[in-house]
């Protein structure tokens, strides 16, 4: 297998157009698995030729500590992409979890890229055994253990659990999953024996964070298997009672899908009842906030004056500004951004 990177080169319109005119449906599947890869972009590359073939879009991360996937297949491969990926050997046995509602347009092409990490935690391999994580549960456990007075803690960033979480959980104030693993540790600090619920989107996160916490010395530390995706499964399918409140965020081009009607956050602009996040039309700026229909149609989707005034200039104009500003991160830690005050004139 040749070591040359492949890569899907179309931009986001073109990619658009060309879903537009497929005919077909497509579903959601995430999985991920802690397991050594020896070759992680030789698995990279054979992964990418034999998904593109099926027609497979979406986003993955190939690492010497396993793979972490988010893609959208269309339906009629389906079953062939699930048996095509248990045939490689170190992708046996995978926990497939398909989204919670329907989207064509959750990604527009295909892309692999080898990682550090699956998932970046920022310990030492001393620090956790991810082999050792803490006690699945499914959703009919997790009411029971809530009902109990279980300690729930979201293993998600604050921007995340903001659109929506669970019932009296606790929501650290983080922006990564690596600064929220000690701050995790010291809220927790004198309950090391008490039952803890970790949830994240998908079960990930909570696999080396629960395997982190039993190293630290908690010993009741359970996880939600398949986490909220699976769980808002199981909760409409068996009839339980649905105890997560509002959106689950996704990052993919949704963003979000509804778990429960609720909408528990508001609008970053106009404070108004809104649970919508979207990124800044500025890409100088592509900040991540929450934005109502109607700020987003009077700002034209912008998160201050200045954003607005930039997205009118012409695109080498554009050009020059982004080059001149250092990069920063896509997700924003909102709360030390007042957006209400950029508007009011």
């Amino acid at each position: 297998m040749s070591k040359v990177l492949r890569h899907n080169k179309l931009n986001q319109l073109e990619a658009a157009k060309k879903i537009a005119e497929e005919g077909f449906d497509r579903t959601v599947l995430s999985f991920y698995k802690y397991v050594r890869i020896k070759d992680p972009e030789r698995i990279r590359n054979l992964l990418f030729e034999e998904w593109e073939r099926l027609k497979v879009l979406g986003r993955v991360y190939v690492a010497k500590e396993g793979i972490n996937a988010q893609v959208s297949v269309p339906d009629f491969n389906l079953a062939a992409f699930k048996t095509l990926v248990n045939e490689v050997p170190c992708f046996k046995v995978l926990d497939f979890k398909e989204a919670i509602e329907k989207n064509n347009y959750s990604f527009f092409k295909l892309t692999i890229k080898v990682k550090d990490q699956i998932v970046a935690d920022g310990l030492k391999p001393s620090d956790y055994d991810v082999t050792s994580p803490g006690k699945h549960v499914n959703a009919k456990e997790w009411n029971e253990l809530m009902d109990q007075g279980a300690i729930v803690v979201d293993m998600r960033n604050h921007y995340e659990s903001e659109v929506g979480h669970f019932n009296g959980a606790i929501l650290p104030d983080s922006v990564t999953f690596k600064e929220e693993l000690p701050l995790v540790k010291k809220i927790l600090l004198g309950k090391e024996n008490e039952k803890v619920l970790l949830y994240c989107t998908g079960g990930i996160r909570c696999e080396k964070a629960s395997a982190y916490l039993k190293n630290e010395g908690f010993n009741g530390v359970h996880q939600l298997s398949g986490g909220i995706v699976r769980y808002a499964k199981q909760v409409k399918e068996s009839g339980l009672e649905n105890k997560f409140k509002g959106k689950n965020f996704v990052f993919d081009n949704r963003l979000g899908e509804r778990v429960s009607n609720d909408i528990i956050s508001n609008c970053h602009q106009c404070g108004q009842k809104s649970d919508n996040h979207t990124n800044c039309a500025n890409l100088n700026c592509n900040l991540l906030f929450i934005q109502c229909k109607n700020c987003k149609k009077k700002t034209k989707n912008c998160c201050s004056p200045t954003c607005l005034e930039t997205t009118l200039l012409g695109e080498e104009e554009q050009k020059i500004i982004r080059a001149k500003i250092e990069k920063k991160p896509i997700f924003n830690n909102h709360r030390k951004v007042d957006l209400s005050l950029n508007f009011k004139k």
